[in-house]
């Protein structure tokens, strides 16, 4: 008998339509292979819903995402709506999508693939073997704290405000989910702070600590966060995961992205409570400047839905089988422009889309 998942799919801007319609139809061989039936449900969401509602993030929307079991979204936003009041744009949709579905914790993996390892900008005794997993919180610190806002002085010059908080209770939850995956890796978590001037860091430091006692096979260790940012240039391979809070973690997890020599690649994860939908998507953006021209990575796409399926649908195997058919793409040699190399396939969207799906029903 099948499995039913209720996936919404939010294609977005840009590219975000393409780079969706391959992975969907991934899904759909690998639904077949492992009795696996997904019913796809579409919603506007980011600058076509601005074009279409007003609104970047409809309440429609919202409700049907609340209503599925995953959530797979693709790219947001573009020129086009980057001059509109910031209660209007594109990304303050996908903030409210990440609070009206608690979505607290942000996995992003950055992994060095053997095939890509020359695209890296670092040399490859650095980066070779690099495997890290960043875990960011999500839905707090400085980017939800209150008070925020651009204020009048009483001499009349304009204050901008925004507060950096955590309750212990939001601290402990991203650490647990630290430590969880830490114990699913090589069992090596570094929480990541700023301890040494910030009073919310180091309350994020005593709950860490405090945490680690129900972790005894995770070995904790502490950066403040300008020497990881220096030591993930320097000496990547010495970190196995990552855990910060969101402003940090905004900034580190792009860092360790650029590791891998293309954002294009590296798919993301961002969950809330056990039994929630989550949301899966590529950690780039929407490329407006080759949308509808057949020249959009796929793969990081593919990735996030393979992400989907471990996190979300508890679906190792079929994540594995997604994966593989990555690597062995990339093994015969196609790239898209992004990762392109002498001597390998050059093929757009679609292409590496089909290269994929042979590969799957062989």
């Amino acid at each position: 008998m099948n499995q039913h998942y209720k996936i919404t799919l939010l294609p977005g801007d840009g590219i975000g339509p393409e780079i969706m319609a391959v992975t969907v139809e991934v899904l759909k061989v690998i639904g077949q292979q492992f009795n696996l039936e997904f019913e796809f449900q579409e919603a506007l969401m980011g600058g076509a819903a601005i074009d279409a509602t007003g609104n970047p993030l409809p309440t429609e929307t919202l409700e049907m995402c609340r209503q599925s079991h995953a959530v797979l979204l693709a790219a947001i936003g573009g020129y086009k709506w980057d001059n509109l009041p910031r209660e209007q744009r594109p990304e303050t949709g996908l903030l409210g999508l990440r609070a009206g579905l608690e979505l607290f914790a942000n996995l992003r993996p950055a992994t060095i693939l053997p095939q890509l390892i020359d695209a890296s900008t670092l040399k490859r005794e650095v980066v070779e073997g690099v495997d890290i997993m960043v875990v960011r919180e999500l839905t707090g610190g400085v980017y939800f704290g209150q008070p925020k806002g651009i204020f009048s002085t009483e001499t009349g010059e304009k204050r901008g405000v925004n507060t950096m908080a955590y309750t212990e209770g939001e601290i402990d939850r991203i650490a647990r989910v630290g430590f969880a995956t830490a114990q699913k890796r090589r069992g090596k978590l570094c929480s990541v702070d700023k301890a040494n001037v910030l009073d919310v860091s180091q309350l994020w430091r005593d709950r860490v600590i405090a945490m680690s006692q129900q972790y005894p096979d995770v070995e904790l260790s502490h950066l403040y966060v300008d020497n990881a940012a220096m030591q993930l240039v320097r000496s990547p391979k010495q970190f196995d995961t990552i855990v910060t809070g969101n402003l940090f973690g905004d900034i580190l997890s792009d860092a360790a992205a650029m590791l891998t020599g293309s954002i294009g690649m590296l798919p993301s994860a961002s969950l809330g409570e056990a039994g929630k939908p989550g949301v899966f998507e590529p950690v780039h953006g929407s490329a407006p400047d080759i949308a509808g021209q057949d020249k959009a990575n796929p793969l990081a796409q593919v990735l996030s839905a393979a992400m989907m399926l471990r996190y979300a649908l508890d679906q190792p195997q079929a994540a594995d089988q997604m994966e593989r058919a990555v690597n062995q793409v990339l093994d015969q040699g196609y790239r898209t422009g992004d990762i392109m190399s002498p001597g390998m396939k050059a093929v757009g969207c679609k292409a590496m889309g089909e290269a994929l799906l042979k590969i799957l029903d062989n």
